[in-house]
């Protein structure tokens, strides 16, 4: 595996493309029944230490950025609230009340809603939501109460917490106006943290400001999009997020798109997704190389395609980046044993080793979402698949993180470039649905 194979990034629900990860290289990947060993491990954590994503918090980046964005008291007030529950339903209500209120929060932030005083990070930025949630689920995974909290009952209580603070439970359409087009998109967390802890995924900018809001179509209709965020780790695919997240929706949709970080200066729309996890490590540092776990694996396909407008968004004038119809794929081909990259998609009979996403969490969740679509018999009339925006860099002269500042001119302009030109590919494709 080549980390230009691995990219990651956004959901949409309604547009196509790539992120290329850096050049140093992946760590030496364990089997699959090592990575179940560690994801168990790693994600559980202790109420000492908490888990390996929540560790990364107490560095220098993340907490500049708690503290210039506003958000640093979300954690210590989730606390408290959490010590005075006196039940565990008590304790749910807090979960749900304060993970709800972190996500409307954020979305209110980046979509001028809510003061940013003089000092503060830019509104656009994504990370402080990353953060802050990572301080809340640290608190709540250390929480000692007074009444009985199973491990299974603390895990319901985390898994709330993630879902609340995602938009997944948040996810409404009003009453539909005539004409009136709906889309589903979706984004990322940021990632690759330990080489850059300072890092923003334009995907998961893309999702906050887009959610709720209203597209413009070609033909001038409007579009409302709903949106939710995902986590850059394996198990919680593999325990069916995206499935759980986007079933009760996609029948009421007209597009989707799931939104990821791909390559440097340049939207790809991709047309096909591999069955295929090719192993670079998560947030929590965990590996998994196999193939992605789904429900009744017998009739799993190695490849599932986009059903969206590919030649229009290709087409159409999004933005200052060029939009690219990626076709390329690396397969198995049928009766062989190596990999093979073709540009013009997969050959019949083929085994997955990448899809035009690579073989990473943006792959899979393109891979979950169209399969979801066909399983659901909506293949013929939901367009659905993957975008993959620019990679987001930091300025010239700002990119050593070990004296580099959490911020600047260039990386802000560069991100709101990303945003409004996804916004634009979303108003294409809604035009399709």
């Amino acid at each position: 595996m080549t980390l230009a194979r691995v990219r990651l990034g956004a959901a949409i629900l309604t547009l196509c493309s790539p992120l290329t990860l850096g050049a140093a290289p992946a760590p030496q990947t364990p089997t699959a029944e090592t990575a179940t060993a560690q994801t168990g491990t790693a994600q559980t954590g202790t109420a000492q230490t908490g888990t390996v994503e929540e560790q990364r918090l107490d560095r220098a980046a993340p907490q500049e950025i708690l503290r210039r964005s506003g958000f640093a008291d979300a954690a210590p007030d989730f606390a408290r609230a959490l010590r005075e529950a006196d039940s565990y339903a008590e304790a749910r209500r807090v979960v749900v009340r304060h993970g709800t209120r972190l996500w409307e929060r954020a979305v209110d932030r980046v979509q001028g809603r809510a003061p940013v005083a003089d000092g503060e990070l830019s509104r656009d930025d994504d990370r402080p939501l990353y953060w802050a949630r990572l301080g809340m689920t640290r608190e709540l995974r250390a929480l000692d109460t007074e009444f009985e909290l199973s491990d299974s009952r603390r895990t319901a209580l985390l898994g709330a917490l993630e879902r609340t603070s995602r938009g997944q439970d948040d996810i409404r359409y009003p009453a539909r106006a005539k004409g009136e087009k709906r889309v589903l998109l979706t984004g990322f967390d940021p990632f690759t943290l330990d080489r850059d802890v300072r890092i923003s995924n334009p995907s998961g900018a893309a999702a906050l400001a887009l959610d709720g809001t209203y597209v413009r179509t070609a033909d001038g209709r409007r579009a409302r999009v709903e949106v939710a965020v995902f986590p850059v780790r394996w198990q919680d695919f593999a325990d069916g997020a995206v499935e759980r997240a986007l079933r009760p929706h996609l029948a009421r949709v007209d597009a989707f798109t799931t939104v990821s970080q791909g390559r440097v200066g340049r939207f790809d729309v991709e047309r096909y997704n591999g069955a295929w996890r090719g192993g670079f490590p998560d947030n929590l540092d965990v590996s998994r190389t196999e193939t992605v776990p789904v429900t009744d694996p017998d009739t799993q396909p190695q490849w599932t395609r986009t059903t969206l407008p590919c030649e229009r968004i290709v087409a159409a004038d999004t933005g200052p980046f060029p939009v690219y119809d990626n076709t390329e794929v690396t397969e198995i081909p049928a009766g062989a044993s190596e990999p093979v990259e073709r540009p013009d998609g997969p050959t019949e009979g083929s085994t997955a080793r990448a899809g035009g996403g690579g073989d990473y969490l943006s792959n899979e969740i393109a891979y979950r979402a169209t399969l979801l679509r066909d399983r659901l018999g909506l293949r013929d009339e939901l367009p659905g698949g993957h975008v993959h925006t620019p990679v987001l860099q930091f300025g010239a002269g700002n990119t050593d993180p070990a004296d580099g500042t959490v911020t600047d001119p260039e990386f802000v302009r560069d991100r709101l470039a990303i945003v409004a030109q996804v916004r634009a590919i979303v108003g294409v494709v809604a035009s399709e649905g």
